[in-house]
């Protein structure tokens, strides 16, 4: 597990990319650590505004490639919304990296956890959050294996925060989304619909033992770990046979999830 001194490091190195790009006019922190109430196993989200004359994608695209050749990160799942585009990268020690860029334009908080850290927000330059709307229940999956796999990944350090934190019942949520991105990993190599489970119960019987202990029996920690161990096993099998790009690499620093 990572320490808060390297989430710290990787924050400063991130800030120092910013400040090094003249394309980038914004920053802000973002997240649980943005007001102080993150802790030990919080991971780090900043997010950057773009200047007019520069693309956010192309901002993105050279720093990814820094993130990975400086700090062996991996990119695990893209997301837009609206204006604005995430990328989550995972690093050694299960050190996650939320990062996030939109127009200066439209760079404005999204939520009350926002920090401005340099330059301005648009429109007055208040802090202020945009109103409030409601989210989705679930957060929307291509059914690619990559996007499925990298997502299964994100889910699983999820769960293992939430059982750390003793929040139970969203730790069982977690657990069970990891089993289920395994399991529609599964049905895509077999060509089988991994739409709605509507798969899960055509895999073959030697596939679907592979999931036996993935099943949560209680909301106990002990149990939460079992099950957590079992589905992270299952989601790195279905990567490494579906030959995903740096499942290997994830294998590796997921290996202490993979222990009840």
């Amino acid at each position: 597990m990572f320490t808060v001194e390297q989430r710290d490091a990787l924050r400063e190195r991130v800030l120092r990319l910013a400040r090094d790009d003249e394309r980038v006019v914004a920053g802000a922190a973002v997240g649980s650590l943005a007001v102080g109430g993150g802790d030990r196993f919080s991971d780090l989200d900043l997010t950057f505004g773009v200047a007019e004359q520069a693309r956010v994608v192309d901002v993105l695209a050279d720093w990814t490639q820094t993130l990975i050749d400086e700090l062996a990160a991996v990119q695990l799942a893209e997301l837009e919304r609206g204006p604005t585009t995430y990328r989550v990268f995972l690093l050694p020690d299960l050190l996650q990296l939320d990062l996030s860029m939109t127009p200066a334009a439209e760079f404005r908080p999204a939520g009350p956890r926002f920090r401005l850290l340099f330059g301005e927000t648009a429109s007055s330059g208040s802090e202020s959050p945009s109103p409030s709307v409601a989210g989705d229940l679930f957060i929307s999956t291509p059914t690619v294996a990559e996007d499925v796999f990298g997502w299964g990944v994100i889910y699983a350090v999820y769960a293992r925060t939430c059982i750390e934190r003793g929040r139970v019942w969203q730790a069982e949520h977690y657990v069970g989304a990891v089993r289920d991105h395994a399991l529609s990993l599964a049905c895509l190599r077999q060509g089988l619909s991994a739409v709605q489970a509507r798969g899960y119960d055509d895999l073959s019987a030697e596939t679907l033992a592979r999931f036996q202990d993935g099943h949560i029996c209680t909301v106990e920690p002990g149990a939460l770990r079992a099950a957590l161990a079992g589905s992270v096993l299952a989601l790195l099998r279905e990567g490494a046979e579906a030959r995903l790009l740096h499942a290997h690499v994830i294998a590796e620093r997921l290996a202490e999830l993979g222990r009840p």
